[in-house]
């Protein structure tokens, strides 16, 4: 899309994305999730992405380590939340920008697959399909219909198994 620019952020993003969280999800839970996230020690800073808009920042994604357990295998996947954009900024195309380049970013890392809870029609427009068809449970207290998922490398979920959200997302629930 013509003006959006996606990029990882940086220490002088930090104050922004708590904007950007509290204006899209009109409450605290979100900000304090992430920076419940940035406290994990594989957290990278590189895994959240931020969107700007004609040189303002208007929209937020994190990816943080995930693991899909199956018969005692541990598969590396990726956690896509909290994802957000500025109320004024929506219908532009920011969330289907920091998607595509959180899809392109995983891949490239080598993860198996993104995990994400949330509307299952908006994560379908974007390629992801219910967890639920692939045998896939969470650990989340959730909906089944509401853990999506892209697979990243071909047949690597294809024995199902349950995808692990880290704590922080635990006490969310």
């Amino acid at each position: 899309m013509e003006g959006i620019r996606v990029r990882s952020e940086s220490k002088e993003d930090l104050r922004a994305i708590d904007v950007v969280n509290l204006s899209a999800f009109e409450g605290e839970q979100e900000a304090k999730l992430v920076a419940e996230l940035r406290k994990l020690p594989d957290y990278s800073t590189d895994f959240s992405l931020v969107a700007e808009f004609n040189g303002r920042l208007v929209g937020h994604l994190m990816l943080t380590p995930g693991s899909l357990t199956f018969n005692g295998e541990h598969t590396p996947v990726l956690i896509l939340a909290p994802m957000s954009v500025v109320p004024s900024q929506s219908h532009r195309g920011i969330g289907t920008e920091l998607v595509g380049a959180a899809i392109e970013l995983g891949t490239e890392k080598g993860f198996a697959a993104i995990f994400a809870t949330g509307q299952p029609d908006y994560y379908a427009r974007l390629g992801f399909e219910a967890a639920v068809k692939r045998d896939i449970q969470c650990n989340l207290p959730v909906p089944e219909d509401r853990v999506m998922m892209i697979e990243l490398d071909g047949g690597a979920l294809a024995k199902g198994g349950i995808v692990n959200y880290s704590a922080p997302f635990l006490s969310l629930y």
